[in-house]
């Protein structure tokens, strides 16, 4: 799903458009051609690619934890902030979880809740400090990592032994190792290579598809990113729906910890130590817009996937891991080269409508 809020000036050009498909359409379905035709490649280079047990399982739930963190960016991104400290805040709530499983003995549901609330709670701070200041959310991300950096290795090395909590409760094994295979009704059961771990990147999605395409607030969260200051003269709470902005930021990114701390078995302070492109990535790629005002949650995933199956693929047919971070970032740099150019183009459009 893309949502987007155009200025006022902007609406003529949006009528006159009529039934042309937008650029964001095209650019989902681009990305889901690529994403396809790509598998099929990596699979006739690779047959191994297509194991869904040995490949595709542990490719979809990475995909499902990254689509989280780029989801938690997004968050941000929809007002015109980033959040350079998504993975701190994703190591900061799984760590609320880690000890509540280890010391507290609370079953997963009540640690998931506790690591998600850590995590909106670190997501509001930021978003009043950056709301109340008015700093730049680069600064104020930034210095919200560095300092979530020294707390969270600080409290992992004052509670653990190993830097890391290593009680599972129960259920949270099942998360990491089953798929939709082990969900039968009758004689049909589920894929697996789809886990189940996946559920929570599904009703997060639904989730931001509902607030961005459904309700007022996400509007007026758009509305924000597109144009603060006839936000604010529109009398919507800009400072507010910044706060709310972050608060969802920090929730997703917390979820995205606690994802990744099942997937692995183990909740340690290095979770979300390679957040932070994956975030920008996924977003990115997927049509939100840097500057605020357009949201893609399909796009996202899009995105998200794309990455993972080149990052995959390429492992496979033995590149290495530096060659793969060079990659990774080149696709970056044309993301964000195609953003700056279709905010160039809409523009030109506008003029030209006008």
């Amino acid at each position: 799903m893309t949502t987007s809020v155009s200025p006022p000036d902007t609406v003529p050009e949006v009528k006159a458009a009529g039934h042309r498909m937008p650029f964001w359409v095209n650019q989902r379905l681009g990305l889901l051609v690529l994403v396809i035709a790509l598998s099929v490649l990596f699979g006739v280079l690779r047959p191994a690619f297509l194991d869904q047990r040995l490949v595709l399982f542990p490719l979809l739930r990475d995909v499902a934890t990254l689509t989280v963190v780029a989801l938690a960016q997004m968050a941000a991104l929809s007002v015109g902030h980033m959040n350079l400290a998504v993975g701190r805040m994703a190591a900061f709530g799984a760590m609320f979880a880690g000890l509540g499983y280890d010391r507290l003995h609370l079953p997963m549901q009540v640690g998931l809740l506790l690591c998600l609330a850590a995590g909106a709670v670190i997501g509001a701070v930021t978003g009043r400090l950056i709301a109340r200041t008015g700093v730049s959310s680069f600064v104020v991300t930034l210095a919200m990592d560095f300092a979530l950096l020294g707390l969270v290795s600080l409290m992992y090395s004052a509670l653990t032994e190993d830097a890391a909590f290593t009680s599972r409760p129960a259920g949270i094994d099942a998360l990491r190792s089953y798929s939709l295979a082990d969900i039968c009704v009758g004689p049909v059961c589920g894929s697996p290579a789809i886990p189940q771990l996946a559920q929570f990147t599904v009703l997060a999605m639904l989730g931001l598809g509902f607030l961005y395409g459904c309700t007022r607030i996400g509007r007026e969260l758009l509305l924000t990113g597109a144009n603060p200051a006839a936000a604010e003269l529109s009398g919507i709470p800009t400072g507010r729906r910044v706060l709310l902005a972050h608060t969802l930021s920090g929730l997703l990114a917390a979820l995205a910890g606690f994802m990744a701390a099942a997937g692995t078995g183990t909740f340690r302070a290095s979770i979300g130590d390679d957040f932070m492109l994956p975030s920008f990535l996924g977003a990115v790629l997927g049509g939100t817009l840097l500057t605020g005002g357009v949201v893609s949650v399909l796009g996202t995933l899009l995105g998200t996937a794309l990455v993972g199956v080149i990052r995959k693929g390429l492992d496979l047919l033995g590149v290495g891991l530096e060659s793969l971070n060079i990659y990774l970032g080149c696709i970056l740099l044309l993301a964000l080269s195609a953003d700056r150019i279709r905010t160039v183009v809409s523009y030109r459009k506008v003029v030209r409508s006008t």
